[in-house]
């Protein structure tokens, strides 16, 4: 549950690009990682957690600024342009860490949010404590938005992604929407990924592999599993999917070791889930089609 929330937050970010921008952002890869290795650097020389956080969804928004800065100006194809950020993001993230990897344990002196929060309120147990606040902060992050993509500049955007020819016809922008749109979807993710180092105690360079993948699948599930056009619920939409697929993904691991499968079949066993779950409404549609086919006949 508490993972799911975590990367709710990242799926919101990737709900962004590919939902409203219709941008295939590859960056994600990148920007997660870089986030958490901001946040742990941060900590390390002494800042708080606050502070930590907030440069870390800073370093997301340029590193989405620099990805929509190759498309719009560069005029370099969005999906490349992803993948450019993303590489060069890899030694960027060993630049600013120093090492492949940090650790963030409260024995060497690390106080992450969640060793403030159980300093705070020390009679709640610590797994509710942290329940508690990540609820509230994604439900808070939802929250603010829904009412961004509200305001004339999230309309845009989302006007971007439907029709970019209408818009420009509009006076408006759309490489201007696009680096927004971009930079703010870079800024969750990084974000998420700094809420997540603090929630595992370390950072990894190679933590953001696959990211964008379990992005997506949020999305997707939340749209299966639920119906609605408006903003409130496609929002809602992606952390319910992003708590489902945490879910099924854990169960789906749990079964596989009962069979023999190993650790390092994470990736194999979250690349399965992703295509059934893409691939289930096109086998849906296509035995309903079926289905009224014989019914005809």
């Amino acid at each position: 549950m508490q993972e799911g929330l975590l990367f709710g937050i990242l799926a919101l970010g990737v709900f962004i690009t590919f939902r409203c921008l219709d941008f295939p952002d590859l960056t994600v890869d990148g920007s997660y990682p870089l986030g958490a290795a901001v946040f742990a650097v941060m900590i390390y020389h002494g800042f708080g957690a606050g502070w930590a956080m907030l440069a870390a969804f800073l370093a997301g928004a340029l590193a989405g600024a620099f990805t929509g800065f190759l498309h719009t100006f560069s005029r370099i194809p969005a999906l490349l342009s992803g993948i450019l950020t993303m590489t060069c993001l890899y030694s960027i993230n060993l630049r600013i860490m120093g090492r492949p990897n940090i650790s963030l344990s409260e024995n060497l002196g690390h106080r992450t949010i969640f060793v403030i929060l159980r300093d705070w309120f020390p009679e709640v147990p610590e797994a509710y404590l942290r329940l508690a606040f990540l609820l509230f902060l994604i439900v808070g992050i939802k929250l603010l938005l829904d009412f961004f993509l509200g305001t004339e500049i999230g309309l845009s955007i989302r006007a971007t992604g439907d029709n970019e020819t209408l818009v420009e016809s509009q006076g408006v922008n759309p490489d201007s929407m696009k680096l927004i749109g971009v930079s703010v979807s870079n800024a969750l993710v990084a974000f998420s990924g700094a809420m997540f180092a603090q929630h595992q105690g370390f950072v990894d360079v190679n933590m953001g592999i696959g990211m964008v993948v379990s992005g997506l699948a949020s999305v997707i599930v939340g749209e299966v599993l639920m119906r609605g056009k408006t903003i409130f619920v496609m929002t809602l939409q992606v952390i319910v999917g992003s708590i489902v697929y945490r879910l099924a993904t854990a169960v789906a691991l749990n079964w596989g070791y009962n069979i023999g499968f190993k650790p390092y079949d994470l990736k194999l066993f979250t690349g399965l889930i992703v295509i059934i779950i893409l691939s289930y409404p096109a086998v849906q549609e296509r035995f309903s089609r079926r289905a009224r086919t014989k019914q005809n006949g």
